[in-house]
């Protein structure tokens, strides 16, 4: 019995070398997280059951223990990598089977969809058809755009100036858009986009009239007027009063490269007439033309957003986490995934940063969570155990000699 008990001790030794070992080989994968043999006491039972004064039978492997700490969250700069901060699991497909993981190492496949470098897609939750929100009972594979942002079309334009108080009417009439000598100030050109994303430029040129505290605006797009001069008149103080919301509408303008009219509003609240000096304050058009994907990009909620080159973002979906009553019940599918099990407990599904799911970090991965000089000590540990064990057998053997030897 001595030399099962003994060989029961240089297994479990060698289980410990085995999970000390894979630690070790791990120290660099992201989203590994360190494992740690758990030993139990193994005593013979009888028929009259166990005595008091019983001796053991050895010791046997009862679990290998996952440790689901936080591992150190590591910059990349790439925007498709993705560190979990605090609780919670990537939701991968499968081929349909549902996994999960803590390594954000995500990339597209060749057809546009977010995944492992193993072809497991990333699950988010779908947009609302309404564009507000997200579908939190749907899991869909985050898919990329392959087709252009469209282009929209432009119907305001925010204009903040300061006139100078203290100009006068231009000596030549009437106003001329080419002659600077019948105007005082000008926008210099915004521009503006129709509807199918062509730019046009609209420029409003300011006339002080004759009468104290007024001036006039005129609008031009593509050197077209599009309206007639609309009157700006301010208190004493410099606040504009009229028109009293601010709002100008031009005429509708028909482009001359088949798009649709446009309808423009020159919004000019805010502006003020005060000093000597003009100044353009603000002009800031809406609308853009026909953008291309530059990049994707991840924010703390895990809403990913597509990124276009005419500055319009829009919303793919958000990143589904999943936690787990008991995290140490997943089973280790390798390629950084676990399956749940019974053990483990159904899966909880939300969105980042609610109820105690963690916060995303775009651009970083985290860290295996292998302490490289912990993982030597217990090398060493590990190897004294397995030798002292064997030293044990050695030491059976030779009273077992010597009883043998005995006449």
């Amino acid at each position: 019995m001595g030399f099962n008990t003994s060989l029961s001790g240089i297994n479990a030794a060698n289980a410990d070398l085995n999970v000390t070992a894979n630690n070790i080989a791990n120290v660099n994968t992201t989203g590994f997280k360190e494992s740690r043999a758990e030993f139990a006491d193994l005593f013979s039972s009888t028929a009259y059951g166990l005595s008091r004064n019983a001796i053991g039978s050895g010791v046997k492997l009862s679990n290998v223990a996952q440790q689901f700490s936080q591992g150190n969250i590591d910059p990349t700069g790439r925007g498709l990598d993705v560190a979990i901060d605090g609780e919670g699991f990537f939701v991968l497909n499968d081929n349909g089977a549902r996994v999960y993981s803590r390594a954000g190492n995500f990339q597209p496949d060749p057809n546009g969809f977010i995944g492992t470098p193993d072809g497991k897609r990333l699950q988010v939750f779908a947009p609302n058809a309404n564009g507000n929100g997200f579908d939190v009972g749907r899991l869909t594979d985050l898919q990329l755009l392959t087709t252009t942002s469209p282009p929209q079309a432009s119907t305001n334009v925010a204009m903040q100036v300061t006139l100078p108080g203290n100009a006068s009417a231009p000596t030549v009439t009437p106003f001329d858009p080419t002659d600077t000598n019948t105007y005082n100030h000008s926008t210099g050109g915004a521009t503006v986009y129709d509807s199918l994303g062509v730019g046009h430029v609209q420029t409003s040129y300011f006339v002080k009239t004759g009468v104290a505290n007024e001036w006039e605006v005129h609008n031009f797009i593509d050197g077209t007027a599009v309206g007639a001069p609309t009157p700006l008149q301010f208190s004493p103080s410099g606040a504009l009063l009229s028109p009293a919301n601010g709002q100008i509408a031009m005429d509708p303008f028909t482009p001359a490269t088949g798009a649709g009219v446009m309808n423009l509003t020159l919004n000019v609240s805010g502006s003020a007439q005060y000093g000597s000096a003009f100044a353009l304050r603000e002009i800031n058009p809406d609308g853009y033309a026909a953008g291309k994907l530059n990049e994707i990009d991840i924010d703390p909620t895990g809403v990913v957003y597509a990124r276009f080159s005419n500055g319009a973002d829009q919303a793919l979906g958000q990143v589904a986490l999943s936690t787990f009553t008991n995290p140490q019940g997943l089973q280790p599918q390798g390629n950084n995934v676990w399956a749940e099990t019974y053990a483990s407990g159904d899966p909880r599904i939300g969105a980042p940063d609610t109820a105690d799911f963690g916060v995303l970090q775009s651009g970083a991965l985290e860290a295996s969570t292998v302490d490289l000089t912990e993982q030597l000590v217990n090398m060493i540990t590990a190897q004294r155990n397995f030798q002292a064990n064997a030293q044990m057998i050695s030491t059976q053997d030779q009273v077992t000699q010597t009883i043998i030897n005995i006449r």
